[in-house]
């Protein structure tokens, strides 16, 4: 039988090489697995000596045929860019994964058996490419790295370093806390503008409705009583017959101005002016930067306290930040960290990173524990931004609804002085 020389982990993180033999690949992957050992890498040891071979008397006895049963490679062909899943989806399938890890089941059987399971927004058949290409020895970390749509820089960091550890399942388990702690504070910023949509887009029914359906009712009995009416009311009445005749013109307009945003927002130029117009905006300005100062904390915390190097983390962090001026900081610290300074330093001398912030990691790095320090900035900005979103939103509901009062009562104010004026005229007759 063919020979091949691997290296595995043990559940304690020690590491394991050896000579196995077995009738192909899978057969050797599966005898590894079955010793309870996670393996990293696995090659045919043709030119190994047979002395070499002789140090782990292992034979295996699998059958063939059941041996080049190997799923079959993805079953979906990619058309066009494929929907990212969504933070709670990628969460729940982590967890999943996790889970089954924990319950004693080999990587491939784990991953034949999330083939099989449901998982929202992620296809069955990428667990099935990710087993094969594990059956075929490859890592998970660069079987994931092959499926950039699904797995990102910071999942697939985060997966090589439990595969260095030999902690795989309890990386797993952070990644999942770490996405549902992402996607819960993405849920409260978003259930924090849902009210303010809605009355906001009732408002522009409700004025819509009545200069499409109530006021050219209104303004055919002010035309049959022949009555001059109050500047607002003819005003009223000239915006209703514009809108009726070039109804066209609001569509358009809303694609264009689409279109601008995009390329204004697609040139760099333009990208930096709207980043930094959002972190300087009056009161949600101040929701965007604690989302952001918390998201980067965070994740440089999570992939420093799994293993991964200061460099790669912040090199990760620069690209999950959705802000180019605070990547743009991210990147000066990444660099100066290479010449040997602290992370804190550099993070100062931006200007960008609010002081509070600077003084945690400091206190991080003269105590050795940057993660930890990184994880308390990280909730003392959560719990802030709580805070803000629920300010914020004690303010926009009274504005918005001042502002519909506004509307509808300047539309009423309209035509009742032209009703009081034709009421008025008939009097003086």
């Amino acid at each position: 039988m063919p020979q091949f020389s691997f290296k595995a982990r043990k559940r304690s993180g020690e590491l394991v090489q050896g000579v196995l033999e077995g009738a192909d690949r899978s057969a050797v992957l599966s005898e590894i697995e079955r010793q309870g050992m996670l393996p990293i890498s696995l090659e045919a040891a043709r030119s190994r000596s047979a002395k070499a071979a002789s140090k782990t008397p292992s034979k295996l006895s699998r059958n063939a045929n059941n041996s080049n049963t190997a799923s079959p490679p993805l079953l979906r062909e990619w058309f066009g860019k494929q929907r990212k899943p969504k933070l709670q989806e990628l969460a729940t399938y982590t967890q999943q994964l996790a889970n089954l890890l924990r319950s004693g089941m080999p990587l491939t059987v784990a991953l034949n058996s999330m083939s099989h399971l449901e998982a929202k927004g992620i296809p069955q058949d990428v667990s099935t490419q990710l087993r094969q290409d594990v059956m075929e020895g490859k890592a998970l970390s660069d079987a994931m790295s092959k499926q950039p749509h699904i797995f990102t820089d910071l999942y697939i960091n985060m997966i090589r370093a439990g595969e260095q550890s030999g902690a795989l399942e309890e990386v797993l388990h952070r990644l999942a806390a770490h996405f549902e702690r992402f996607a819960e504070v993405r849920q409260k910023f978003v259930s924090a503008m849902i009210y303010p949509i809605i009355v906001g887009t009732v408002g522009v029914g409700i004025i819509g409705l009545f200069m499409t359906v109530i006021l050219p009712k209104f303004t055919q009995i002010f035309t049959d009583m022949k009555v001059p009416l109050p500047a607002s009311t003819q005003a009223l009445i000239s915006i209703s017959r514009v809108s009726a005749t070039y109804w066209w013109l609001a569509p358009l307009v809303g694609v264009v101005g689409s279109i601008l945003y995009q390329r204004f927002r697609s040139n760099p130029a333009g990208r930096r002016t709207l980043d930094r117009w959002k972190l300087t905006m009056p009161i949600i300005g101040k929701v965007f930067k604690l989302n952001l100062f918390s998201q980067f904390a965070r994740t440089l915390a999570t992939l420093l306290k799994n293993g991964v190097p200061v460099l790669t983390a912040l090199k990760i962090s620069e690209k999950v930040i959705p802000n180019v001026i605070l990547a743009e900081a991210i990147a000066k610290t990444r660099e100066d960290v290479t010449d040997g300074k602290t992370i804190s330093q550099p993070l100062a001398r931006s200007q960008v990173f609010p002081q509070l912030m600077i003084d945690l990691i400091k206190i991080g790095e003269e105590t050795g524990d940057v993660p930890g320090s990184l994880q308390s900035v990280a909730e003392t900005y959560e719990d802030q931004l709580t805070i803000a979103l629920r300010v914020m939103t004690n303010l926009v509901e009274p504005a918005m609804i001042i502002l519909m009062a506004i509307g509808v009562g300047g539309l009423l104010f309209s035509i009742l002085s032209a009703m009081f004026q034709i009421t008025s005229s008939i009097g003086n007759r």
